[in-house]
């Protein structure tokens, strides 16, 4: 993957190495790109999903973790939980989606993310992020920030769709896109009758009937993509 041709100045443990997760081979190829351009950063792995990044981060060790969220398998979601739960420490994680930041931004920083920028921020902003992230401090617009803020300010004045699981969240995501019950099943690897449960529990929690009172949310709520 590497040519393994460094700059006079640098070695291999001074480098920056990076996992990059995400299930569409032209944004890993892009950000490969712009990351390796500049020589403290290397490209140690890149996954396609949860599930082979954690295969890969049982016998490997990076520096930093780009995460997609949604992903055919395991999601950004899911992994970031499995992370949580292991005892050794985790990599830093820099979420890159291309949902806007005010539908998942908090969720995810909130779940252990460092740092979350949409997939259409500039190229120098991400290699600002990795070197941020990677030095210990997080990455989060003013607009995410506010966020987090009112969140602490209000605790209890939450709105119904912000008490759902991260799991409800993602399905709830999936069915405002119009994609059908064995799609969001395909796309989660769970069964239909799970997906089907998980709706009814999300109807349930925003006290809504049916598909289109979840759309009609979703707009109200400034959820839609």
């Amino acid at each position: 993957m590497l040519d393994g041709r460094l700059p006079s100045h640098l070695n291999i443990e001074s480098m920056i190495s990076i996992l990059l997760v995400d299930d569409h081979a032209i944004v890993r190829n892009g950000l490969k790109q712009i990351l390796e351009k500049n020589g403290d950063m290397k490209i140690a792995a890149e996954c396609a999903n949860g599930s082979e990044a954690l295969i890969w981060l049982r016998e490997h060790m990076c520096d930093v973790i780009l995460l997609d969220i949604a992903m055919a398998g395991m999601s950004g979601i899911e992994l970031l939980k499995h992370l949580n739960l292991k005892k050794s420490k985790k990599p830093p994680v820099l979420v890159i989606s291309s949902y806007p930041e005010d539908q998942y931004a908090v969720r995810l920083i909130k779940a252990g993310a460092s740092g979350y920028l949409s997939k259409e921020c500039a190229p120098e902003e991400v290699v600002s992020a990795v070197r941020s992230i990677v030095s210990g401090n997080m990455h989060i617009s003013p607009a995410v920030a506010k966020m987090l803020t009112n969140e602490i300010i209000k605790p209890n004045g939450m709105l119904p769709h912000e008490a759902l699981s991260n799991r409800e969240y993602q399905i709830y995501m999936l069915i405002i896109s119009a994609k059908t019950v064995k799609e969001i099943a395909d796309s989660t690897h769970l069964s239909s009758r799970t997906v089907s449960t998980y709706r009814t529990r999300i109807l349930e929690k925003l006290s809504l009937r049916n598909n289109s009172e979840l759309m009609r949310y979703a707009v109200e709520n400034n959820l839609m993509v």
